[in-house]
């Protein structure tokens, strides 16, 4: 969108929440037309409107139940999990540049009497307590899995989109929301701004937006719908982002991280994947 600014080829943006707001804040989207405000969760709702919130995802702790089952591990129930040193180079985490990364950080960043506006312990655990357990930072969602299909990794941090495609392939892999709470993340929209946009950008979201369509993507891909009429039923394998689960989510302050993230990246590259 950067590059084509001035001349946009594209008429839906469809990105996580993060780079959305970024690209509200750079004037890239325009309002939402005609979206059935009443039915919608106001947690999926943007500023005036701008984008909207598709489908909620709950980033917590996954772990390979086999290999817990074998080694006689109880399930993970906290973030410091991640810490303990029996799963020394068994650990696999995103890298800060990716959202389920951050929210590691920032969720360990809390743990150590700081958070989104003050990062420095976050950094600190990762160097000193988590750091030391991780196989690889990883980014790339088929190689997450290849990791844990090989047994290289049993627990990580990854979103509930994620690991329900990942469950249903049939592997043992397990979710689980931490005690200390798990983190929301908004698979999102917003119609292009720019001149003589498509009117079809508008009908597309608000059809994306449907409880019919919203039912379907919480059973194909694990998205909590934003939609209050959606009819959806919980996932035998991963608990999905509804009801309680999807209220007690936490919500970080994109504000602040976006206005630190290059920083932080750069920090993360020099002091954390040296």
């Amino acid at each position: 969108m950067q590059a084509q600014k001035g001349n946009q080829e594209i008429d839906v943006a469809i990105v996580d929440d993060g780079p959305m707001y970024q690209a509200i804040a750079l004037g890239f989207c325009a309002p939402i037309k005609g979206m059935p405000v009443d039915d919608i969760y106001p947690t999926a709702r943007y500023k005036d409107d701008k984008a909207i919130g598709l489908g909620i995802v709950a980033t917590g702790i996954m772990y390979n139940k086999k290999i817990f089952a074998e080694k006689g591990w109880p399930a993970p129930t906290s973030w410091k999990d991640l810490a303990d040193p029996k799963f020394k180079q068994l650990v696999v985490i995103p890298p800060l540049n990716n959202t389920y990364g951050l929210h590691a950080v920032i969720e360990f960043a809390r743990e150590g009497g700081g958070g989104e506006k003050n990062i420095d312990p976050g950094f600190k655990a990762f160097k000193d307590k988590v750091g030391p357990n991780v196989l690889v930072y990883e980014p790339s969602p088929g190689k997450m899995t290849e990791l844990f299909q090989s047994g290289q990794a049993v627990i990580g941090v990854w979103g509930t989109g994620r690991v329900k495609s990942f469950a249903d392939t049939g592997f043992p892999v397990g979710f689980v929301y931490p005690q200390e709470g798990a983190y929301a993340l908004l698979a999102s929209a917003c119609p292009v701004a720019k001149p003589n946009t498509n009117p079809l950008a508008q009908e597309f979201i608000n059809y994306l937006l449907t409880p019919e369509v919203q039912a379907k993507m919480g059973t194909e891909y694990g998205y909590g719908p934003v939609n209050k009429k959606a009819v959806i039923t919980d996932d035998k394998n991963v608990p999905m982002p509804i009801g309680k689960r999807a209220a007690d989510l936490i919500v970080v302050d994109w504000d602040t991280i976006n206005n630190n993230r290059d920083a932080w990246n750069k920090r993360w590259t020099r002091e954390i994947e040296r």
